[in-house]
């Protein structure tokens, strides 16, 4: 009788190389998200388990055009029309680890563009509401994100500036386009103790990611988290000075 022998190493090793060749087949994008993650996200701080394990999972390439898709998990934004972006993934990393989020909040977006960001969210939390106000981009992201699955997000066509009021209040807001001020409505909406981030300052050039902390009696707590760029808030934003 013949005996064969083969070393732990190198059945662990035909492990790995089948493990991958299968993952390769089932999601062509694996390799990339997970780079992504490790490079461009954990890479430069985030600490988030919840938020590192959610963006390692999500198809990002699947919140872009076709054309775009090689592109989708390189660390910088990308069109998704009517002269918007998707924003890059370490933004939008950065701006969910500092909400804090817990599984029972609930969370209002203003500003839906592609879904991704709601998407995010809803693998963390129990309930996302979010608003868009081009109809296009609106119509687009509720198909994509029902198509998905992700069936705790309501998505809105309407002006972000009044957020959700029959949903309120928030346990968190997150803005992503920026303004010269956050709309008070939206600070209304936000429960004692809950969390706004948004882009404050110009929306010609950058402006400071800002992290406010709603306290009892209804004083906030300021936090100016560095530079960022997005584009401006439209609507009833662009009428207030």
């Amino acid at each position: 009788m013949i005996s064969h022998n083969i070393p732990l190493k190198q059945i662990v090793f035909l492990f790995l190389i089948f493990s991958a060749t299968y993952l390769m087949a089932a999601d062509p994008y694996a390799f990339k998200r997970q780079a992504m993650v490790e490079n461009d996200i954990k890479g430069r701080g985030i600490k988030d388990k919840k938020v590192l394990v959610v963006m390692g999972r999500i198809p990002r390439h699947l919140f872009v055009d076709e054309d775009l898709r090689n592109r989708a998990y390189a660390d910088y934004p990308l069109p998704i029309g009517e002269g918007q972006t998707i924003s890059q993934p370490y933004v939008v990393a950065l701006m969910t680890e500092a909400l804090r989020l817990k599984t029972s909040d609930r969370v209002l977006e203003i500003g839906t563009g592609s879904g991704y960001q709601a998407a995010v969210l809803s693998e963390i939390v129990k309930e996302v509401y979010t608003i868009e106000i081009r109809k296009s981009l609106s119509d687009m992201a509720a198909k994509r994100l029902k198509e998905l699955g992700y069936m705790n997000v309501r998505v809105k066509y309407a002006d972000g500036y009044y957020g959700w009021e029959e949903h309120a209040p928030f346990d968190a807001i997150i803005i992503t386009a920026a303004a010269n001020h956050i709309p008070p409505p939206l600070i209304k909406q936000l429960r004692e103790g809950g969390r706004l981030i948004t882009p404050l300052g110009s929306t010609v050039y950058y402006q400071t990611l800002t992290l406010v902390t709603k306290k009892k009696g209804g004083d906030l707590d300021v936090e100016q988290m560095g530079s960022v760029a997005f584009v401006p808030m439209i609507g009833e934003a662009q009428k207030v000075k």
